[in-house]
């Protein structure tokens, strides 16, 4: 006889094939949970913390949330968060232009009127604390076929030597022989012509200024196809002969972005902006540099009409609040890294942001400011990957040995290069050598100098603007001592295109931004910029026994000084660093570098002396770090180093 099985043997049967099923089916998803709660777990244990360090996210309340494309640690503190615009063309439309003041002691935000639209603008640490910002956007970019008006460039001249002309936004030129009109997009000073000898021999040169122009309506029969001569509407008498315009093709190719010459002290006391002086030249992605005079140089950028500034550069005085040109000129693609390296000397470490031709300004170099001549530094390997590459001035300062990390091809290349490149210019004939590569290929890559003399480095994305899922959610630690690099805690989000971090007061560092072209694998969706602002707690955080600075009030010191603070344990202490702030944008931060102190030890703490060269020790306010034995790094206290004095020519 046949087996029949019972009713109550038939449900369970069929219950437990049920449960197979479901199991089968959610599998993977209960899997997936189940390693997610167990990465949680061990990212959270003490031993993996004390070895890895780990992250955390800031609670940036909703009205403070911006596209920070731009931060600096300021010496009061707070950083100070910019956006502009944000890279949204909405917000430049609507003049809706974003600047937050953030704590990171009391998790305090503020928001900061903002003059101008600051995005892609460039910054630097003044000597009295205050950070200068200049340039921005003027236009945003409009790909070729959303182009609706003809407009280009014009030359307006202006041929009387004996006054300037201004012209406002929306003086119109109209062509001799094409007989179409134009109008400015903004305003333009032409200055008065040069003049030069007597009498009959007077010669009078005009002079010539840019200025963007637009057809007055739409549609392709108001293009231009040849150079033309245009009469500017409003003049009569000899000011029609004297001044005049000039423009070749007026079309409707691709428009880049175009800059602004608008500069700004941000004070961090007052927590405002102040205007300056405007640069000689709009600049959209230039790069400052802080001098060892304190004066700050202005290089490269997109200008007024969307071309890269031809080399012509720039010194701001902090005194007079004016910019005066450099009197020779020097090519450099946009955002270049340029290092203060010696008294009026920068090393250009090849890398840089963005805009410029593939095989112009690229080589790395020694680059004397003031003579204008430039040693070229060889040995880089992916010489055509610098683009979107870091650079890194290694711990200590001293040793004037520099870093360029990670890096892509040229515009939207997408070659990319895990590869690091060091150079010593100490030695006698300095040359790039290959040190170890990084976690992955990647573009955008942040580091951040250490008070314990490693640098991190974390994020990045293999492709173009993170195109194609290309982020890179890793992070390592590199010991410029031994050479080595270890893997630490992986970072929460992918950073790639406009972000960027900075080492803060307490040792921690933020890490900010981020800008994917796309939000999928595919590249059918459009990205969506990244607002979250993480904190990185390093593993000497973790450790027991801390070293303390008592005398936490600022104070000044001058180069080649002493002063004496007060520590825990002074026995175990065995080093010190002043580290300058960081001021961060687009893969660019030559503001960080940390130098080491001479030391000695009193009965309650340690006496130290600030090095005499103000090429490695620029004017400004710097964060003060003692360190102890097992390399953990006390808090930092601010230190105002002032502008060297002039030595007596009696």
């Amino acid at each position: 006889m046949r087996f029949q099985p019972s009713r109550r043997i038939r449900r369970t049967a069929v219950g437990a094939a049920v449960v197979v099923v479901l199991a089968g089916m959610n599998g993977p998803a209960l899997w997936g949970y189940a390693a997610g709660q167990y990465q949680h777990y061990k990212i959270n244990q003490p031993e993996y913390k004390a070895k890895n360090g780990h992250w955390d996210v800031v609670d940036v309340p909703r009205e403070y949330r911006i596209n920070t494309i731009h931060a600096a640690l300021l010496h009061t503190g707070k950083v100070l968060l910019v956006a502009g615009s944000g890279n949204n063309a909405a917000n430049f439309k609507a003049k809706s232009f974003r600047t937050v003041l953030w704590d990171p002691r009391t998790n305090a935000f503020k928001n900061i009127p903002t003059p101008k639209d600051l995005f892609c603008a460039g910054h630097t640490q003044l000597a009295d604390g205050k950070l200068l910002v200049a340039g921005g956007t003027q236009r945003y970019e409009k790909l070729e076929g959303d182009v609706t008006k003809a407009g280009g460039l014009m030359v307006v001249h202006n041929e009387n030597p004996d006054k300037p002309m201004t012209f406002p936004a929306g003086t119109r030129f109209t062509g001799k022989a094409s007989h179409k009109t134009f109008e400015s997009k903004d305003a333009v000073l032409v200055p008065r012509a040069r003049k030069e000898g007597e009498g009959d021999q007077v010669k009078v040169t005009a002079s010539t200024a840019r200025v963007y122009v637009e057809a007055l309506e739409k549609g392709n029969e108001y293009e231009t196809g040849t150079t033309d001569n245009f009469r500017i509407e409003g003049l009569s008498g000899p000011d029609a002969q004297n001044s005049y315009g000039i423009a070749n093709k007026l079309s409707f190719d691709k428009k880049d972005f175009q800059g602004i010459r608008d500069s700004f002290e941000f004070d961090p006391v007052a927590e405002r902006y102040v205007t300056v002086d405007p640069m000689e030249e709009a600049r959209w992605y230039p790069t400052l540099t802080t001098l060892q005079d304190g004066k700050v140089l202005s290089v490269s950028g997109l200008d007024e009409i969307g071309q890269v500034v031809p080399g012509k550069n720039e010194i701001y005085d902090p005194a007079t609040k004016k910019w005066s040109y450099l009197p020779k000129e020097r090519f450099f693609p946009t955002y270049p890294a340029l290092f203060l390296a010696g008294r009026n000397k920068v090393f250009y470490t090849g890398s840089n942001a963005g805009y410029g031709p593939a095989d112009k300004g690229r080589v790395p170099g020694l680059w004397n400011v003031e003579s204008n001549e430039f040693t070229e530094v060889p040995g880089i390997s992916d010489p055509d990957v610098l683009e979107t590459s870091m650079s890194v001035l290694l711990p200590p300062a001293q040793k004037q040995r520099y870093m360029v990390l990670g890096g892509g091809g040229v515009g939207e290349d997408r070659k990319s290069t895990a590869r690091t490149r060091i150079v010593d210019l100490r030695e006698e004939k300095p040359r790039f050598r290959d040190g170890p590569d990084l976690y992955a290929k990647v573009r955008y890559p942040s580091s951040v100098i250490l008070p314990d003399d490693t640098v991190l480095t974390t994020n990045g994305s293999g492709d173009y603007r993170g195109r194609s899922d290309s982020n890179v959610l890793q992070a390592e630690l590199y010991d410029p001592a031994s050479g080595s690099t270890r893997p630490v805690a992986d970072p929460l989000v992918g950073r790639n295109y406009h972000s960027g971090a900075l080492l803060l007061p307490d040792g921690r560092v933020m890490t900010f931004g981020s800008d994917s072209l796309f939000g999928d694998a595919a590249n059918t969706k459009a990205g969506t910029f990244q607002q979250q602002i993480d904190l990185y707690t390093p593993p000497y955080r973790f450790r027991e026994g801390r070293p303390e600075i008592k005398d936490t009030g600022p104070r000044t010191v001058r180069l080649g000084e002493q002063t004496t603070y007060r520590t825990s344990d002074p026995k175990d202490i065995v080093r010190a660093r002043l580290i300058r702030p960081g001021s961060f944008t687009h893969v660019t931060n030559i503001e960080q570098r940390s130098i080491a102190l001479d030391m000695t030890k009193t009965a309650d703490g340690v006496t130290l002396t600030v090095p005499q060269d103000p090429a490695l020790v620029p004017p400004g306010w710097y964060m003060l770090n003692v360190v102890d034995g097992k390399g953990t790094p006390s808090e930092a206290v601010w230190v105002k180093v002032p502008v060297a004095e002039e030595p007596s020519s009696s």
